[in-house]
């Protein structure tokens, strides 16, 4: 049960997070992580960061960043200056005044919420936990998590939630490669256990971001955060069935969505894909359609939209076998790009794994190019993916080919080359458009969307 009584060193926690004298403990130093403990040491608090993987320890030590939205030059300056450090060792968070959590939430196999490492990190924090602390979990999960998952095991030793230290949750709003807008330029939901843990969760945040949106509890600002994501992801679906269809029908989707765009009011793009990518979009959907189940209903939309956006490979690979003149099987196949979106070096859930290992499975002779990627990153969801290295996509290379498979558009890729020696293009992207100052005979002759 939740003291409706506010700890009484909640002002003084409020007092040292204006002062900048307090102590903040970052758990998970990966996409959302080492970001935010970077934003918050540039305003003089003290961090520190926490992760059980040694190399990403050393790397912060060394002031080496293994983040791309995030300066090396400034992750060295602020870790020679004390501001921030990084240890393996969770008995560090006994010496903060808050602990945000930043674990990944994955799937199952069966799709279906892994919880272990916000279970891991939780059994780590109560051994530390003392009076006076804040706790905010940032990991995208399914409503009721904080307050059903992560208080009980907080308070299994003994402290109360509300009396003894504050719990929030705060969900993480990153967007690797956007460059307008960072960790310091996203507004933060906040909702707390009780209005105490809002208030002073509010307080730590607008230190590093221009607005924070409390809520009611942290049941809202969960649902707050997957909502985003699902609005997201059956606008992908949406477009990519549209994309399948219109193909039916010879229509070029790309000038429907084109056409579609002028009007100025009612209408939000979307563009069509090979598929989902990211840590959020095609995981995230999964915990609410869990949740929901759990609860006696259904979530009819979700379900639908990750049908669709699941079986993406797989159109793009019957595309392919559609227009290939010989048998997959020892044609070869030139891949190009392993991010799930340009300009990254993200792999997380991207469809260019699912699209390797279709054709692995049909006896092509693969290659890839991916200017982030020198090797293949091993990834838990295809465990049986031969290592590959990073190949040129030079002229040669693509005369060579017996077609190009264009899944990631990455800037740094020569795509008038591409189009002028590859005897056959399959786009997933829409690079090789109407009005893009491409040959439109080449195109015409070699491109074929997908």
């Amino acid at each position: 049960m939740v003291s409706s009584e506010q700890p009484s060193s909640a002002a003084e926690l409020e007092r040292r997070i204006f002062s900048g004298t307090a102590t903040v403990a970052i758990l998970g130093l990966g996409y959302v992580g080492l970001p935010l403990a970077v934003a918050f040491a540039r305003t003089g608090l003290k961090v520190m960061g926490v992760d059980t993987d040694a190399k990403k320890v050393n790397s912060i030590t060394s002031g080496e960043s293994y983040i791309g939205a995030v300066d090396s030059a400034e992750l060295e300056q602020l870790v020679r200056a004390g501001a921030l450090s990084a240890t393996t060792s969770f008995q560090a968070l006994s010496l903060a005044d808050a602990i945000l959590i930043c674990v990944p939430t994955p799937l199952t196999v069966d799709r279906e919420p892994d919880l272990s490492f916000v279970l891991a990190t939780a059994d780590s924090i109560v051994e530390q936990l003392r009076p006076g602390q804040l706790v905010v979990l940032e990991s995208t999960t399914y409503p009721g998590t904080t307050e059903d998952v992560l208080q009980p095991i907080l308070e299994s030793r003994g402290l109360v939630c509300g009396a003894d230290f504050l719990l929030a949750f705060s969900p993480e709003r990153e967007d690797p490669g956007n460059p307008d807008f960072g960790t310091t330029d996203i507004p933060k939901v906040v909702g707390g256990v009780d209005p105490a843990a809002t208030r002073v969760a509010e307080t730590l945040y607008l230190k590093i971001v221009p607005k924070v949106v409390p809520v009611s509890s942290p049941k809202v600002a969960e649902a707050a955060k997957l909502t985003e994501n699902i609005f997201r992801a059956v606008n992908i679906a949406l477009v990519n069935e549209l994309k399948v269809v219109y193909d039916s029908l010879g229509i070029d989707v790309r000038e429907v969505l084109d056409a579609a765009e002028t009007k100025p009011f009612g209408f939000m793009r979307f563009d069509p894909g090979p598929g989902w990518g990211g840590h959020c979009i095609p995981v995230d959907p999964f915990y609410l359609k869990w949740k929901a189940e759990q609860n006696g209903t259904r979530a009819r939309f979700i379900e639908l939209a990750g049908q669709i956006n699941i079986e993406m490979p797989r159109y793009v690979l019957a595309r392919l076998e559609a227009v290939l003149p010989r048998d997959l099987e020892g044609a070869r196949i030139l891949v190009l790009g392993l991010a799930y979106k340009k300009n990254v070096a993200d792999p997380r859930e991207s469809p260019s794994f699912e699209i390797l290992e279709l054709l692995r499975q049909a006896g092509a002779e693969i290659s890839y190019h991916d200017p982030f990627f020198p090797v293949t990153p091993r990834m838990r969801s295809w465990p049986d993916l031969e290592e590959l290295k990073s190949v040129s996509p030079s002229s040669e290379r693509l005369q060579s080919s017996d077609a190009v498979v264009l899944v990631t558009d990455h800037d740094s890729v020569d795509y008038a080359t591409v189009l002028k020696h590859a005897p056959l293009v399959i786009d997933t992207r829409g690079v090789f458009v109407k009005g893009r100052g491409y040959d439109p005979d080449l195109i015409s002759s070699k491109v074929v969307t997908a």
